[in-house]
């Protein structure tokens, strides 16, 4: 029998649902996964193992009493990034600016979740305030890879992608605005999509750029993905930036698979403008093959240059960052790990014509990839241009940080799943490819993603850590 931590959010669901699991003994067992593992991994700040038990048994007692869950998310134990607000406790930002920052009230998105049935065992690792990298100068040390301990999971969404791709949990959530729920998700070797701008409540959860962030989920399957979206997804009137859009069942497609489909290969992210290493286009290639082979029409599509796409991301995140950071920075620059502070400095010194600019070229981004959209159904592209490397190869992690495909879709606001697609020779690492779709466009993109998995191997692997 699988060992319940080895479950995924669907089949532990349905194991809930037919009596066969209780979500105490699910809860329990991931529980003892995480104190075998997270002393390697890093990938938790702070357990709440208790009160996640006590929400655990009330969650076994109402399925005894009502004779089936309420949602999916019944008694499912899902992660969260620790920026986003859970009542009664510390939001740290992973910072020593908010080690007494306790939530008032749940995120929109943890009440969400809640609301569905979910229990949350604790707050997971993050580069400081989502931005940065992994860092030795804070009051907790950077989570690190399943698949290999000595590297880093990628970030900023880092403790999500290490809890979920070790089977420490089978749900996490993370945050993206130039990348974070994607990123870890590629390096790790699970399933990790930035929703749609609005489609997700950012209300309750530490802003890092007002435009361009996203709330997503990170699981280890596509169907995981989209039954945990289902769930988070909903218009919410006090967020300013959400969408007032209807919910959807965005597993309702996953089993029509690929004929019929037009996807746009985006070969010049990684073959001119951020050439990308020999294993990684190897394994896009491949991708597209077998993407091909199920069935869908591939062509190749021209977006504009990744340079323009990192240019508009940088000159509109970091005046919008400095906006919330203002203060800090200037009464408190020294409680700021090296690396967040050399991040967000130089937004001090933008000006407003630069940020202005940067938003009227972001139209013409957007109606660039919406141009694209007229012509296919879906794009395929890369998602980091490297496996990752060593977590204490500075150098190394400043240079392949940003060798990545994924800004271009906070900065336009599309839908893009990274999904794993290969394993580097040398290392043995998780390689990703994103699938990207027009605005609110999740469930076209979990169907070819979900017949993606179907026909490549890679959704069978899991690290074992060491």
């Amino acid at each position: 029998m699988t060992a319940p931590h080895a479950l995924g959010l669907a089949e532990a669901a349905a194991q809930i649902a037919a009596r066969r699991l209780s979500p105490v003994e699910l809860l329990q067992d991931c529980l003892a996964r995480i104190a075998a593992l997270d002393p390697r991994l890093n990938a938790f700040v702070k357990l709440t193992a208790e009160e996640a038990l006590a929400d655990a048994r009330a969650a076994e007692a109402e399925i005894a009493r009502t004779g089936a869950p309420r949602s999916a998310l019944h008694g499912i134990p899902v992660g969260l990034k620790d920026i986003i607000d859970l009542a009664g406790h510390a939001t740290t930002c992973h910072s020593k600016l908010c080690l007494d920052r306790v939530a008032r009230e749940d995120a929109h998105v943890t009440a969400r979740l809640r609301a569905a049935g979910a229990v949350f065992p604790g707050k997971l690792s993050t580069h400081e305030f989502a931005i940065g990298g992994p860092a030795f100068d804070l009051p907790f040390p950077p989570a690190r890879n399943p698949w290999n301990p000595a590297h880093h999971p990628g970030g900023s969404s880092s403790g999500s992608g290490a809890a979920v791709g070790a089977r420490m949990l089978p749900a996490a959530l993370g945050t993206d605005t130039g990348g974070s729920v994607r990123h870890p998700a590629s390096h790790c070797g699970i399933a990790g999509m930035k929703p749609t701008y609005g489609l997700v409540s950012r209300r309750g959860v530490f802003p890092l750029s007002f435009t361009l962030d996203h709330v997503g989920p990170m699981t280890r399957t596509v169907r995981d993905n989209a039954i945990l979206l289902g769930a988070m997804a909903g218009h919410d009137p006090l967020d300013p930036g959400s969408a007032d859009h209807a919910p959807e069942d965005y597993a309702r497609d996953l089993h029509r698979g690929l004929k019929g489909l037009r996807i746009g290969f985006v070969r010049h992210f990684h073959e001119a403008d951020t050439p990308a290493s020999p294993d990684v286009a190897a394994a896009l290639e491949e991708a597209a093959r077998v993407l091909a082979a199920e069935g869908a029409a591939v062509t190749t599509v021209t977006l504009p240059k990744l340079t323009e796409f990192g240019a508009v991301n940088r000159m509109i995140l970091l005046p919008e960052a400095c906006a919330i950071h203002e203060s800090w920075l200037r009464e408190r620059p020294g409680d700021y790990a090296a690396l967040t502070r050399r991040r967000l400095l130089p937004g001090m010194f933008l000006s407003g014509t630069d940020y202005v600019q940067a938003q009227r070229r972001r139209r013409d981004l957007v109606a660039a990839v919406e141009a694209a959209f007229a012509e296919v159904d879906l794009l395929l592209c890369a998602s980091s241009m490297d496996v990752a490397c060593r977590i204490d190869d500075a150098e190394a992690v400043e240079r392949t940080y940003p060798r990545q495909a994924r800004t271009p879709f906070n900065v336009t606001g599309h839908p893009a799943l990274s999904v794993m697609c290969g394993v580097s020779r040398a290392e043995g690492l998780p390689i990703g490819l994103q699938l990207v779709g027009p605005g609110f466009a999740e469930a076209l993109i979990y169907r070819a993603a979900a017949a993606y998995e179907r026909a490549a191997p890679w959704a069978s692997m899991a690290p074992t850590p060491g």
